[in-house]
């Protein structure tokens, strides 16, 4: 008997006063590692009516303004209208800023900044900047290897910026989330059940100022301009049956940090899958590499991928653990929930003979301390916005499937052991 049952994943534009949080957040941490790689940086922001309040812990030799970085991304997010009770230009900015612990970062200080192939031993001497648990997760049900929900939801997320951006949706404010829910049988995705989009707009459209004709305004626009275009290249489209909501509530006017407050961090489940996979807890924004909750994550998220990529599972998730202090992860799991083309604890004996997982070897693998010269400063901030995994429109180091061929090949040695 098959199996039916719906799964829903949400995203949020780079105008929710969260991801505002996250984008400052790291803004600040690609300006400081532009000027010195050995930067340590636990950057928080919130944002309120007319506020915003820049603290943590940063321990760097580079000089940056913080105030300026933060009115500059604001005004780039959208935000630079007083109306909406939020502008880059008239807004207050505080900053309140520590240095990194010497407890934390004695565990961590012997970090050679050469970009140069370290020694296994430079590499056994750099331990982790905290403990904690990360996962990586892929599956094949896209063409990123990302669940279909939150692929969705980001795609539509992202297509409700650009279409505010270029004006062809004028009416349009910064702040918004969109939400995805997916039918499957028998674990794969067979249909659009309900597709739910939130967006700040003006008061009225033109002269449009009814309440219920400018709902409906908005509703038939973002039908035509933001949801079939997104779903152009997907063989699984909405149909007769599907859902479409927008702004339930009756309308969205008062919106971003007007209308609620905003944190670094808060979004963790829409900047990873969509809660299709587990979490562990730790945010990502506004951290230094060293921190694992970053790093770890982010080279979890590549071993999964490359084990899909591979044809080794459908879908695969990774598990990571660090103690702080300590270089080699405390523990690897793998799990392929029945997928896997050999067994699980095969692919764990893969991961370890052939992925670095120490913290400063997965810094280096993914030049994690350098950003690339020609992204014009930015790295960080551009994925703290639709997600940090499964972004074509970024060439991110994590999402490389550069072991994909190696684990195949050496899977098919494994594989021909363990039948002779």
């Amino acid at each position: 008997m098959s199996q039916r049952y719906l799964f829903t994943s949400e995203s949020v534009t780079e105008g929710h006063p969260d991801k505002i949080c996250d984008q400052i957040s790291d803004t600040i941490l690609d300006a400081l590692l532009a000027q010195d790689p050995a930067s340590r940086v636990a950057a928080e922001v919130v944002v309120n009516t007319g506020l915003v309040l820049i603290t943590g812990e940063i321990t760097s030799k580079a000089q940056v303004n913080f105030v300026d970085l933060a009115r500059q991304k604001i005004a780039e997010i959208g935000y630079t209208n007083a109306d909406n009770g939020f502008s880059a230009a008239s807004c207050a900015v505080m900053v309140a800023l520590d240095e990194q612990s010497p407890d934390i970062a004695q565990g961590v200080n012997t970090a050679q900044e050469s970009r140069e192939q370290m020694s296994d031993q430079a590499l056994d001497a750099i331990g982790a900047g905290d403990q904690g648990i990360m996962f990586g997760f892929a599956c094949n049900e896209t063409p990123e290897l990302m669940p279909l929900p939150i692929c969705l939801a980001h795609r539509i997320s992202l297509k409700l910026a650009a279409v505010r951006k270029t004006g062809q949706l004028s009416y349009l404010r910064p702040d918004g989330k969109t939400q995805v829910t997916v039918v499957y049988e028998d674990g794969r995705p067979v249909g659009i059940d309900t597709i739910l989009v939130s967006t700040q707009h003006t008061a009225a459209i033109g002269e449009i100022t009814d309440d219920v004709a400018v709902q409906n305004k908005i509703k038939a626009d973002l039908w035509a301009l933001v949801v079939l275009p997104v779903f152009s290249d997907i063989a699984i489209k909405p149909d007769q049956q599907t859902r479409f909501l927008v702004n339930p509530t009756g309308k969205f006017v008062i919106g971003g940090p007007q209308g609620d407050s905003g944190l670094t961090g808060r979004k963790i489940i829409v900047d990873t899958y969509g809660g299709y996979s587990r979490h562990g807890g730790g945010a990502f924004s506004g951290k230094d590499p060293t921190k694992v909750d970053r790093s770890a994550a982010y080279a979890a998220r590549y071993v999964a991928k490359n084990i899909v990529a591979a044809g080794l599972a459908a879908k695969c998730e990774v598990q990571l653990s660090y103690a702080i202090g300590v270089a080699r992860p405390v523990s690897i799991f793998v799990d392929t929930f029945g997928t896997g083309q050999i067994s699980d604890q095969r692919l764990l004996e893969l991961v370890k003979q052939h992925f670095e997982l120490r913290p400063a070897g997965m810094i280096q693998t993914f030049g994690l301390k350098h950003l690339p010269s020609d992204r014009g400063g930015r790295f960080y901030q551009d994925v703290a916005a639709y997600g940090h995994f499964g972004r074509p429109d970024l060439d991110l180091p994590w999402e490389q499937t550069d072991k994909a061929d190696l684990l195949k090949e050496a899977a098919g040695k494994v594989f021909s052991g363990a039948s002779s």
